[in-house]
This record gives C-alpha cells, structure tokens and sequence, in this order.
C-alpha cells in the first residue's frame, strides 16, 4: 500500500531547482569552443526568444509589437493607394505589364477555388482559442455553440444561411445569444527576447465561418500538391536547396499583418472577396480606441493562414510562368520555396505588392537554407532548440536535457560528448525514478539508456459544458467532414499545473542512443 501512494504521489509543478541552472546552462553553451556551424548556430539562437524578469518587461515588449503593427498598417495604407493606382501597362517585371501579370494571377486563383462559393464553404468550427466574449481559460470549442456570441453586422446574414443548414443549431436558437460587435480585439503573445508578436481575437460567429473558408481553401490547395496540413515537404525542399542551391527559402516580415485590402480585391473573384470581406473584422479595437483597418485580415482570424498561402503560391506561379522558369514551388503561409533562378524577380513583385522580405531568414545564395522551423547548412539538419524561460522546476530540467539530447544525436546514436557534463549535471537533478524516458518531446521523463520505471502525469480537473453545446460540436464536424483535429480540440479538462506520479508502461529494447558515462554506471 505504501508503494501504491508513493507511485500516486502529487508534484507540484513549481519545485525548485538550484537558481542558477539558467545560468550554467548559459555558460556551457557559451563556453563551447567549437568551429562547427551547427555549434556557432546554436548559440546565437538557443537565447534568442527566452524571457524572464531580467529580460524587457512584458509592458516594453507589447507596446513595441503594436508600434510595428501599427507600422504595418501604414505600409498598407500606402500600398492600398499604389495598388489602386497602378497602371495596367505598368510593367511589374521586364516586358511583363500590370493587367497581363493580375489576369495571370486570377486564372491560377480560379483554378484552385473557382469562381463561385460553395454552400460547405461556410460550415467551419470553434478552436479552443480566445475570442472577443471569452477568455482562452473559458474558450472550449463546444461551449461556443451555445451562450453569449459575439458577431459583426456584416456577417450576420451570412451566419442565417449557416443554421438554415446546420438544422439542430436553428432548434436550439433560442439557447444562443448574439451580441453585435464592430470587430476584432488586438492582444499580444511573446515572441523574443525584445518585442511580442501581435494577434486579434475574432467574435466567435465570425471565427466560425472564417474557419468554414480557411477549410475550403485548405482541401483546395491540397489537391494542387501544396498541403498546409504537412510541413514536411517544405522542410525537404529546404535540405535540397541547403546541398546543391537549387532552391531558395523565401521568408516574409508580418506576412499576415501585410496583405492589404486591394490585393485580395484584385486577385480573388468577385463573390469570394465579397464573402471574405464581410467575414473579416474591418476594425481592430486597440486598448479601448477604434483602428479601421488597412489590412485585410491578421493572425487570428480563421482564413488567413490559408488565404496567404492561396496568394503566394499564385504570385510564385504567375512570375515562374512569365520567367518561363519550370521547377518546384512550394508555399506554407509565407515559408516560400521556389527555384534560386526565380528569387530575385518574385522578391521583387512580392515587394511592390506590400511585402517586406525578412533577410535573416531568407536564403539564396550560400549554403544555408530554413523553412518550416527546420534549418540545414550543407545537407546537414542544424536546427537549434530554445530555451524560452528560465529553468525553474523539476519539468523545465527535463525538457532542457531532453532537447540537448535530441539536437546532439547526429543519426549515429551517440551523443555528443562537447555536451555531456552538462546533460549529466541535468540528470543529476532529476530524480533517478524518472529516468528511462523515450521521448526527447515531453517534459515528464528524462531519456536515458535505463528501463523506464517511472513518469510524470499532469493533473486536471474536468470542465462542465452544456450536453446540447457538445452534440453540435460533434454535429457539424462530423457532418461536413471538418478536419479531425479541430474536433480533438473540444477539451474539457484543464490543468492544474500540478503532476502525478505513475508506473511508465514503455519498454525500451535495445536502446543504443547513450553516453558513454551512462554505460559505465
């Protein structure tokens, strides 16, 4: 009995560990004299995003993310006005005029979307993300259903067709309460070290049928080769072009936060534009004071990502197309991936349509190419890990030596031996119980050689929500084949930032990814 509640035993989530392992974590990998690229890459980036007391406050970091949205917007306003007064006989490349280069581009938006909007365009789903009536906290996609929900005048008729479809939402109408808002709400999330990134929440009728069209884009493009559900092929493309440059990784600053009102007008077909912008919020509150809104959608609203995919794949193939430059092109939101001969003319247009090349992550020339999260110098995966906070607790140790053993691990399942005091003076923090992990992913076991023995298991409590609210969440997904995922998210429990002990129920069999001090215990 006393093995069985010390194996059910709580851990607090916050135990300390000595307080400073932040900073002999720092020293080591600061300390490394290595000539190595993937060494040298590692330590200008593994403190690049991390954030602590000591680092600018978070009231610094938010006001200046909004001072380069608002900057954004200006950039938008400008090229709103450049757009509209754009001569058709323009020539945006050599010998290329402005009307040629827009008709281009719209046939290839057709070819993928069409020119009418279907009815299942509409019919999207909640995420488990905040919105303008709920906090992230409250925020579970089931709950949206029912209840107060937020929603523009200019959506409104557009959501009536949707409940004229989705039959059992019209039943329990009554249960559903709409309140008009003029737009979305401007929040920040952290980024680096220096400056938060800026996003909006949406009023959740509108996020709902955002999602229906960023879903219908999604499946479209997806039957053109370009898989927004799959990073993978970027990240290949990326190793290629790392080892012979044939491809060049194109990355954009704000990509989101920069498409401007007019491009989509101009590229999409009437009824697809006249749809998404009445879904779209038109105006952003910002601590309380009304913006109207230059661009034409930011992260947050439930089209976006896949609308600036449909734009920049359609942009690379028009000026592939009047290149006459054949080969691979591949686009995830603004992770661009075409043939080096094709960089200089698509940074260009891209450019003269509102957009900002981000130079530290675009990559042409030289040897080095990223997309996707993956980085690769000569054929070789060098991509860094982050340390985003300090090292604190029990789970923040794991995850640390977790993550240095699965950067080191080169494919020859011995790790490197410039870092193994430091992974040692790790797991002489862990308690041995919890040694044996398998996964380099998760925070609640250390990986090691060891059979597993033991785990943590975070701890939850369930949340209550409406049995009417979860059946139309199962319902529409269900029905109009909504991704998997987006149902998965329908949680209804939340954490408590507290875990349990448990017996692990993984067997490791021969496990040869080992220090060779581990071998000698």
């Amino acid at each position: 009995m006393k093995r069985q509640r010390h194996w059910n035993a709580k851990y607090n989530a916050n135990t300390r560990v000595p307080e400073n392992t932040t900073q002999v974590i720092f020293n080591h990998l600061q300390s490394l004299d290595e000539t190595r690229f993937k060494y040298r890459y590692l330590q200008d980036e593994v403190f690049s995003k991390f954030l602590s007391k000591d680092t600018d406050s978070p009231l610094v970091r938010r006001n200046r993310a909004i001072m380069k949205w608002l900057g954004s917007e200006l950039n938008n306003e400008s090229t709103n006005d450049r757009l509209f007064n754009t001569h058709s006989d323009f020539n945006i490349l050599s010998r290329v005029c402005w009307s040629s280069f827009v008709a281009k581009c719209q046939e290839i938006v057709i070819s993928i979307i069409g020119e009418t909007v279907p009815l299942e365009a509409l019919i999207g789903s909640f995420s488990g993300g905040a919105s303008t009536s709920r906090k992230r906290t409250e925020s579970y996609p089931a709950s949206k259903f029912l209840g107060k929900a937020d929603v523009t005048s200019s959506a409104l008729h557009w959501f009536s067709l949707v409940q004229d479809e989705l039959v059992l939402w019209k039943v329990f109408s009554d249960d559903l309460v709409l309140n008009e808002v003029k737009g979305n709400v401007l929040f920040t999330v952290p980024k680096k070290t220096t400056i938060d990134r800026c996003a909006c929440k949406e009023p959740d009728i509108n996020m709902f049928l955002q999602k229906g069209v960023g879903n219908y884009f999604r499946n479209s493009l997806r039957r053109k080769g370009i898989d927004l559900n799959d990073q993978s092929r970027n990240q290949r493309l990326a190793l290629i072009g790392s080892s012979d440059g044939s491809l060049a990784t194109i990355d954009l600053a704000s990509a989101s936060d920069s498409i401007c009102s007019s491009l989509v007008e101009l590229l999409l077909p009437p009824l697809w534009f006249g749809l998404l912008d009445d879904l779209r919020s038109k105006i952003t509150i910002i601590d309380g004071e009304e913006h109207v809104n230059e661009m034409f959608s930011s992260m947050g609203n439930g089209f976006t990502f896949e609308l600036e995919s449909l734009l920049f794949y359609s942009i690379c193939r028009t000026v592939a197309y009047f290149r006459g430059i054949s080969g691979v092109i591949s686009v995830y939101g603004d992770d661009i991936i075409v043939p080096t001969s094709l960089a200089s003319d698509l940074i260009w247009v891209l450019s003269y349509l509102g957009f900002e090349v981000n130079p530290s992550k675009t990559f042409y020339v030289g040897s080095f190419r990223e997309s996707c999260g993956h980085h690769y110098f000569r054929g070789a995966n060098v991509t860094p890990f982050y340390i985003r906070k300090p090292v604190e607790r029990l789970t923040d140790v794991i995850n640390v030596a977790n993550k240095i053993r699965q950067w080191s691990d080169e494919g020859t399942s011995i790790l490197d031996p410039s870092l193994e005091p430091l992974w040692l003076y790790l797991r002489s923090l862990v308690p041995n119980e919890f040694w044996g992990g398998h996964d380099c992913n998760v925070d609640t076991s250390l990986v090691t050689y060891h059979e597993p023995r033991k785990c943590l298991v975070p701890v939850s409590r369930s949340i209550d929500i409406n049995g009417a609210s979860s059946y139309l969440h199962w319902f529409s997904c269900v029905d109009y084949r909504v991704e998997q995922s987006t149902i998965s998210t329908s949680k209804l429990q939340q954490s408590l930032d507290r875990y349990r002990v448990r017996r692990s129920q993984h067997t490791v069999i021969g496990r040869s990814s080992i220090f060779l001090s581990e071998i000698m215990l």
